[in-house]
Order: C-alpha cells, then structure tokens, then sequence
C-alpha cells in the first residue's frame, strides 16, 4: 500500500505515512458519490459568484480546484484527494468552509456531511409561523378528524374547522404572542380543560418542548415563551425544571366535550417536507364510542380549547 500525505488547513504538508485503509461496505460507496457530488457542485460556481476574476484559458465554467482551496483556507493537496474520493478524514469546520465556498444549501450541506462520514450538526432555522394554502387545504379535507399544525414550541400554526369549532374559544385568542397549545393547557383552569389525565399528559408534552429547546438555547423568542410561561404556571415550572425529554409520537388522549362526554382519541404526527420542526397532529377516534360520539359534534357546537 502506498504513502499518503497529510495536509494542514493551511496547505503545510508532513512525512509521509502509511495510507489508511479504504473502509468497507456503504463508506466504500460513499467516497465516490463525495467525489461525483463536490464536483457537480464547483461546476456551477462561477469566478463572478465568488467575487474573483474569469481569467484566461479557463476550460470549466466552474471554480478550479486550487480556487475552491484557496477560499476555504484548506491546502490544495487535501483538497483534490477529497473531491477524487481518497480516504481522508474532514472535520466539521474543513466541510463548512467548502461548503460556504460552493455555496451550499442547508439540504446540499447536510448530504455533504453524509457523504463525508461527518456527524451532522444541525443548524435550526426560525421557526414557522404560518402555512401555506397546500398545508391548510391538506388538513382541511381530513375533516372531520381534527387536525392541526404545530411547530417545535406547540405554536399552533393552522387548524381545520373541526380543530378550530371543538377546541379553541374567543378567550384563547387574548393570550400573548401566538395560539399556542401548552399555553392554553397550562393556563387553563383544571377543571376547565379538556383533557382529562393531566398528570400524565402534561409532563409528556414538557419533555417534548425540552428534546426542541435544546436546539434553540438561547434564542430571544424561546427564552420569553419559556419565562411568560413560568410566570403563568406554576406546574409548567415544576415540570420544566424536571429536565425530563421526549420525543412527538403516537399517544391515545382522553377529552372531554360537554355535549357528548369523554372522548378517545389517538394522536398522530406527521412531518411537513419543507418545513423543519413543523407537524401535522391529527386526532382519530380510539374506539366505536368515540366514533359514534365525534359523529355526534356539528360545527360550531362546541368552544373547548385542545392541546
């Protein structure tokens, strides 16, 4: 097996030493796609884009390895036994500055770093705050499911007219900031709240919360919704502070409606291509009571708040 050569950030070379061992099964297929994928992607990158001149006698409409180099501060060397697909390890940092040259997107740059056998570190994006008319007329025709759509903090981003008429009432619209579920849960009067086994549900939506603030520590949005609501509510506080974290899954709710009783519903989640950290929950009767009582509601019967 031959030599290879390590290369600095800076471009300084060291001694040689042996190579390392091409890796095995889906690594071995992955460092060609890298090879495929880098190029295609400095195909498209012109001089012009990275402020630098055409020059003469250029043979590809796209940067130059040497280029691509130079601007993300790696050595040269390094840099072309990447795009050819040789078995060298990049770091996070080395990946992001190639991938500010090529002028990845977000999806461009996470395939980077599966390709690249990297940890992938997610960057979290603003969080929604509305949807589109494909989204909203999606959940309008699972009426008559209830079905909303949430993103990461329980904002409650759209609603069908079988979510909105069941659950939300003209007081909930006066709570600061948007229509958010764990507010209206939280601060609701127990005996006012429609669902029922609080003390195992409540904590469950918490830890959720918690396993989607991880990623948003620290932002100005998210630090006021977590102080307001611990303000508002003592229990929200106690279950904060528990540090307990979970993720959003299928879960069967108990509510109660004051026209037709307890009802069974199971909770499902979907993602939302296009929209990172965003689900559609939809709510389906548990059993033939519930269906038979869900049947039962009309628009506009009832004006309960839901989670």
């Amino acid at each position: 097996m031959g030599d290879v050569t390590t290369v600095t950030r800076t471009g300084t070379e060291t001694k040689p030493g042996p190579a390392p061992r091409p890796a095995a099964g889906s690594s071995h297929r992955r460092r060609p796609e890298l090879a495929a994928f880098l190029r295609s992607r400095r195909a498209r990158v012109t001089p012009g884009d990275v402020g630098m001149p055409p020059g003469l006698r250029r043979r590809t409409p796209g940067l130059r390895r040497e280029e691509v180099a130079q601007l993300s501060g790696v050595g040269v060397t390094w840099y072309t036994w990447l795009e050819q697909g040789r078995p060298i390890n990049a770091s996070a940092q080395v990946l992001d500055a190639v991938a500010r040259t090529l002028r990845l997107d977000p999806p461009e740059r996470e395939h980077l770093y599966h390709l690249a056998e990297v940890p992938y570190a997610y960057v979290p994006e603003a969080l929604a705050q509305s949807v589109g008319p494909e989204i909203q007329g999606i959940i309008d025709a699972l009426a008559p499911r209830p079905a909303v759509v949430y993103n990461s903090r329980y904002d409650i981003l759209a609603t069908n007219p079988v979510y909105h008429d069941l659950f939300i009432t003209p007081v909930d619209d006066c709570a600061p900031g948007p229509a958010n579920a764990l507010w209206r849960l939280f601060t609701v009067r127990e005996q006012d709240c429609p669902l029922l086994f609080r003390d195992k549900e409540l904590p469950v939506m918490v830890a959720t919360l918690r396993a989607s603030y991880g990623l948003h520590a620290g932002e100005p949005g998210w630090e006021d919704f977590i102080r307001r609501l611990s303000q508002a509510s003592p229990l929200f506080t106690r279950l904060w502070e528990s540090g307990d974290v979970a993720e959003p899954g299928r879960r069967v709710k108990v509510f109660r409606h004051e026209a037709v009783g307890e009802l069974r519903m199971t909770s499902t989640s979907l993602s939302i291509n296009g929209m990172p950290e965003c689900r559609i929950v939809v709510y389906t009767p548990n059993d033939e009571e519930t269906e038979r009582r869900a049947a039962m509601l009309r628009s506009g019967a009832t004006k309960n708040p839901a989670p």
